[in-house]
């Protein structure tokens, strides 16, 4: 990517996920995020272009961070129920975790511009990847029908997390994410092991 990195990047981007999800990304103006940041306006601009290029990094980083951690973790020797739920379970820890954040992938980021959001479709792919991943080998081990549409079948279990989410954002965190991954998980496994 080429950014400036260190300590004021990673105090830049948090104070923005801050910011925006306090605001709505239309009305954060880069000097609010400089200010909760705690670093003259001026600096911002050594380490973003603009207000979307703070958007963007954010989301980078953030769910950048969250592919590493789950890929570590899906190395590991489990199952195919297993890695599904441990996917499902991360996603919704990470964001139960940090509602500013969750207002800001759920809603905020999705107001954004065409091509706003076309540089958030490339940072998705690397999720999707690890989606992919899983029903690929299950159904190479038999635990999914040779005949499941894998592509559709990505879309199903993103856009099921993501309408959980999305969801709980919308009622304002009123009960807990992370039991729901387990009933999830389940539902999303029963339709597709039955697919023919």
């Amino acid at each position: 990517m080429g950014k400036k990195r260190g300590q004021k990047f990673d105090l830049i981007i948090n104070a923005a996920v801050k910011v925006i999800a306090q605001n709505g990304y239309h009305h954060s103006q880069v000097s609010k995020i400089a200010k909760e940041a705690g670093v003259a306006d001026g600096t911002i601009y050594l380490y973003f272009k603009n207000k979307e290029d703070i958007l963007i990094s954010l989301f980078e980083e953030k769910m950048g961070l969250f592919v590493e951690k789950s890929k570590e973790q899906l190395t590991k020797d489990l199952t195919i129920e297993e890695k599904l739920l441990l996917l499902i379970e991360m996603h919704l820890r990470q964001l139960e975790a940090d509602h500013n954040l969750a207002i800001v992938t759920q809603l905020e980021i999705r107001q954004s511009n065409i091509q706003l959001r076309s540089r958030i479709n490339k940072v998705l792919k690397g999720y999707l990847g690890l989606i992919d991943t899983i029903l690929l080998e299950g159904m190479d081990n038999g635990f999914f029908p040779k005949s499941l549409d894998h592509r559709l079948a990505r879309q199903v279990i993103f856009g099921a997390i993501d309408e959980v989410v999305t969801n709980w954002v919308m009622k304002e965190h009123r009960y807990e994410l992370v039991p729901l991954a387990k009933p999830l998980c389940n539902m999303l496994l029963t339709g597709l092991k039955s697919n023919n």
